[in-house]
Order: C-alpha cells, then structure tokens, then sequence
C-alpha cells in the first residue's frame, strides 16, 4: 500500500441523473471566442475561413457544483460570468473524424466559466498566459451530466440571468464551431478520454457580478444551472 505525506486530494465527480454512479472528472477543456458576438463584444473578431479553434484548461480542482455559494475571488474588481454548453466524454478518442464524433460523447451539462477579466485581459494584452484569469478556484461550474449518449447538440437556447435580468440570450446552433468540429480539432492535440469535460464557448453579454448576486442558467434540453456570488474573502 503506497504512503502519501499528506492526503492526497479527493477524485473530483458530478452526479448523474438518474444513476447511481458519479461521473468522475478527469480534465477541464474550454473553448475561447466560440460565439461571433461574443468574440466582436472582446475585441477580437474570429474568423473561420483562416483560423482554428483555441482551448485553454482549467485544474479539475476549480470544479465547483451548481447551486453553491462561492466567495468573491482575490485580486480582482471584474468577475465575469460566461454561460456554456458542457460535452462529457465517455470513450477515448484520438484524431476522431467529424462523422465519428458522436461515439465519444456520454452526455451533456450547463456551465459557468466564471473569470478573473479584468486579470485575463491584462495578460492577454501582454501576451501572458490566462491562468491568473481563467484557472480560479471554484470558477468551474457544472450541474449534473445528462446522458444523452452518441448524440450530437447542434441547436437549443442557451441562456443566463443575474438577478432575475436577462444577461446572455443565444442558441447554440451560433457555435463557431460546432460540437463536432470541436471534438475532432481537440482530439488532434489530446488523446480524449472519459472523464473530460468540453466547455464549448459562451454567448455575447459577459460581464461582472458582485457579491450577492445570484446567477440562473440554461441550455435548452439539458439543464439548469445555478451560483450565488458571497462576500469577498
């Protein structure tokens, strides 16, 4: 039996509904700038004919569960909400076609890819990496995984209220690239396996929150999302 000096940290999961088994999470991939208005609301316009898709990754340890209550981060004054269709891989998948993305896919979630911008746009700008921004703790938010295995999620409403206010409105047939694109590009680089987890971008109509407030999300035929703002630690 091997002997660690400390505990070593806990396997992060999410449920799954209607089974008894948790979904076991083995990496966070998001997708940058996947909505055209978003990108333009950014600054910086995609386009598809000359360019591919861009990922960047968070620690599975930043995975927080729907309906928490989180504390405002440190070091920044412009934490932003991003509303997104999660994809959760079931199979292991490298260099996976477009026609065959489908088998990977076990089901689907709603997510908050909650960021430091005001700390995201600084490295940006300085041609820094984005972990100060993107990689915050409790900043990944998820909701259960809905099974919906082999099927492909090319059109729904997807959106996000802080408050009670509409604040992202879109639907999810605006993807940049769609889920198919994004799996076949993403299996180029990574060798899928199950357990990730695929963010694949967020609407126009980011912006800041402040503690207390309460923001509701959804993407239309998965779920509900949910995240309470608490004080600053």
């Amino acid at each position: 039996m091997t002997s660690y000096l400390f505990t070593p940290p806990a396997v992060q999961s999410l449920a799954i509904r209607g089974k008894t088994e948790r979904f076991p999470i083995n990496r966070l991939f998001f997708v940058g700038r996947n909505y055209h208005a978003h990108a333009v609301e950014m600054g910086k316009p995609v386009d598809k004919t000359v360019e591919r898709p861009f990922y960047f990754t968070k620690a599975p340890q930043t995975l927080t569960h729907s309906g928490a209550t989180v504390a405002y981060p440190p070091e920044t004054k412009n934490y932003h909400f991003e509303m997104e269709m999660v994809v959760a891989i079931g199979k292991a998948g490298f260099r996976v076609s477009q026609e065959n993305a489908h088998d990977v896919i076990y089901g689907y979630a709603a997510g908050l890819d909650m960021t430091r911008r005001d700390l995201q746009l600084v490295a940006r700008d300085k041609g820094r990496p984005w972990d100060l921004g993107k990689d915050v703790e409790q900043s990944s938010v998820c909701t259960e995984i809905v099974p919906m295995e082999g099927q492909i999620i090319d059109k729904g409403a997807i959106a996000l209220e802080v408050n009670g206010e509409t604040k992202q409105s879109s639907d999810v047939d605006k993807l940049i690239w769609n889920v198919r694109e994004i799996i076949a590009d993403l299996s180029l680089f990574y060798h899928l396996q199950p357990g990730d987890l695929i963010y694949t971008g967020t609407p126009e109509g980011v912006n800041a929150v402040q503690p207390g407030d309460t923001i509701t999300g959804r993407v239309e035929g998965v779920t509900e999302v949910a995240l309470t703002i608490g004080a600053a630690e």
